[in-house]
């Protein structure tokens, strides 16, 4: 174990390690199937509101706002509750809100409903999201490895099992109101298991057990992460890894089909070998980077990466495309999590800290996208994909950045 113990969990045995580790990956996957529960069904809704494809995108938005809300909010949450109570909270949260959209849309048929159900689950979802990926980092430093590509995994295969789930309730005829009802029941009872195995105690960086810290000292304390020049380009890296995603899914399958003259099917795999590449490089990530070091790791994805979209850019031929679009999801596989894990070991207030990068990451999968779209309409599209090579590129070089303060020794 090394000198950076984590104070007050570091006698867990290894079942109870094993435990911990299990309830953050099925939380990180619960996290996934969450934010694809809607997406497969928004025609649905769209019908059952009687609304138009743009105010769908108005309720949509409440996602994003009830997100920023909830990174915000996730280190006063995890230092008052503790990860034991906090964690289960923002699982039942998320499924109280999965509910309330499916009952607004298809019993109430509340436009206002549906929109503050969006809201909310887009801030349970966000607070959430820091929450586990601050206690992966905190059992990677007990376990002594990498695992924090593999909870990410974790993420992207419930997402791939939520948009399944969407996409056979609506081929069988089943309402998103049941649906919804049926997944957060899931989660509900997904939350109150989960919780057991979540070890209290204060982690390493964490303020002094029993001592209350003002909301202004909070503040402050967030607030000096972004003057933290090693924390953003953290950031920076998790930038390039994430407009990459982003822009993956929302522009990979229309980029192959205008840009390339592909077939809607061929498209929707090239999307398909996307996603899973991605996922297959989480699983089997943690090992290369216990071996090649976080540094090299993302360099070496991140500089594939840049191939990958060269590749697809610059093809036509459908077997390199493929490889193009291969590498492409390899490039953006590792810098989300490494970047977690080196934010939330970094310096003090670990939850703080990753927040921090965690804005800068929903910043570029969110902006990033309509970025790529607007300057596609300037030139072509995958002229624009250029961009995100370029910011391949720029986490190459700035890859030093999420280097460990200290090897680890299992």
């Amino acid at each position: 174990m090394n000198d950076r113990t984590i104070t007050g969990v570091e006698r867990l045995s290894p079942a109870e390690l094993a435990r911990w580790r299990n309830a953050i990956i099925v939380a990180f996957a619960i996290g996934g199937l969450a934010l694809a529960t809607w997406g497969p069904r928004l025609p649905d809704l769209r019908a059952a509101l009687d609304l138009s494809t743009g105010s769908i995108g108005v309720l949509l938005a409440g996602v994003t706002v009830g997100s920023v809300a909830g990174l915000l909010a996730s280190t006063p949450l995890l230092g008052r509750l503790g990860a034991r109570r906090a964690i289960p909270a923002a699982l039942l949260l998320v499924a109280a809100a999965v509910a309330v959209i499916g009952a607004g849309a298809g019993v109430l048929h509340s436009m206002l409903l549906v929109g503050a159900g969006f809201v909310v689950v887009g801030f349970a979802i966000g607070s959430l999201d820091v929450m586990i990926n601050v206690e992966g980092a905190a059992i990677e430093q007990l376990a002594g490895r990498t695992l924090m590509p593999l909870m990410h995994a974790a993420w992207s295969a419930g997402a791939a099992i939520g948009s399944g789930i969407g996409a056979g309730c609506a081929a069988l005829g089943i309402s998103p109101t049941w649906q919804f009802a049926g997944e957060a029941a899931l989660m509900a009872a997904t939350a109150a298991v989960l919780g057991r195995a979540i070890p209290t105690g204060p982690r390493a960086g964490d303020e002094t057990p029993g001592v209350p810290v003002p909301a202004t000292e909070r503040l402050r304390r967030w607030l000096r992460g972004w003057a933290d020049w090693r924390l953003l380009l953290i950031g920076v890296v998790m930038l390039g890894a994430e407009l990459g995603e982003g822009t993956a899914n929302n522009w990979l399958t229309l980029a192959a089909k205008d840009g390339h003259a592909q077939a809607a099917a061929t498209a929707a795999l090239f999307f398909t070998v996307f996603a899973v590449g991605e996922t297959t490089a989480r699983v089997l990530g943690g090992p290369l980077v216990d071996r090649l070091g976080r540094v090299r790791t993302v360099r070496i994805t991140s500089a594939l990466g840049v191939l990958g979209v060269a590749l697809f850019i610059l093809s036509d031929n459908v077997v390199v495309l493929l490889i193009g679009v291969l590498l492409w999801a390899v490039g953006v596989s590792m810098g989300f999590p490494l970047g977690m894990s080196a934010a939330a070991d970094s310096g003090p207030n670990p939850a703080a800290r990753v927040s921090v990068v965690a804005t800068i990451g929903y910043f570029a999968n969110l902006a990033g996208p309509p970025a790529v779209g607007f300057a596609a309409e300037a030139t072509s599209l995958l002229t624009a994909l250029w961009l995100v090579a370029i910011l391949f590129t720029v986490a190459v070089a700035a890859a030093g950045a999420v280097r460990p303060p200290r090897e680890r020794t299992p």
